[in-house]
């Protein structure tokens, strides 16, 4: 039997909404092979995630144009154009989250974001101002998967871990929730996720 589930969290990026830096890239340096040469080697993946976990974007381009100083146009355009790579929300999953909030269920996020972002996210996206509070990476200096924000955001927010259960696409991410004493859900889509909710006596 499943425990009674008090507390719902949300992750955000391809959870709630898209992020896809290929989008404006695609514009900025239209070669395809070029263009996965820089996200190998210069504005990678594992970089962004420093600005997740707090550092600065003026420090994060003085990093990497201290090493690639010919991309620099490249590298300064990634925050630039961050608004692009965020091209739109999943509808059909903030409806449940939403769904989830009118009931009188208690929803809050976690979420890996640069602080500065994640302000602009919430101006371009209202409904993120909805649940009760969200934990941003950026902002208390941890990362998922590292257990310690999980278990600062259920400090923060007063919830009981068994009785929490946590909406993530990152498959690491959601075995660092369980690890943490919470239950967790993978997200792969919006119609997979309803019936999760349900198995957990969670109908919306």
């Amino acid at each position: 039997m499943s425990p009674r589930i008090d507390h719902i969290v949300f992750d955000i990026g391809k959870v709630l909404i898209h992020y896809d830096p290929n989008i404006p890239y695609s514009r900025i340096i239209p070669d395809e092979a070029e263009r996965a040469w820089f996200f190998q080697n210069v504005c990678t993946h594992e970089w962004n995630l420093e600005q997740d976990r707090g550092r600065t974007w003026a420090d994060a381009e003085a990093l990497l144009i201290a090493d690639h100083p010919e991309r620099e146009a490249h590298i300064r355009a990634f925050r630039e154009n961050w608004h692009e790579m965020v091209s739109h929300s999943y509808d059909d999953s903030v409806a449940i989250m939403t769904g989830l909030i009118e009931q009188g269920r208690d929803v809050t996020m976690l979420t890996n974001f640069a602080a500065d972002t994640f302000t602009q996210a919430r101006g371009m996206f209202p409904f993120l101002n909805l649940p009760r509070g969200v934990t941003v990476s950026g902002e208390v200096g941890l990362i998922k998967p590292d257990i310690a924000i999980y278990e600062k955001h259920a400090k923060d927010f007063g919830l009981t871990p068994e009785n929490t259960i946590f909406i993530d696409d990152s498959f690491p991410n959601v075995e660092a929730a369980r690890a943490a004493g919470w239950q967790a859900v993978h997200f792969t889509g919006a119609d997979k996720l309803r019936e999760d909710l349900a198995g957990y006596g969670l109908s919306v």
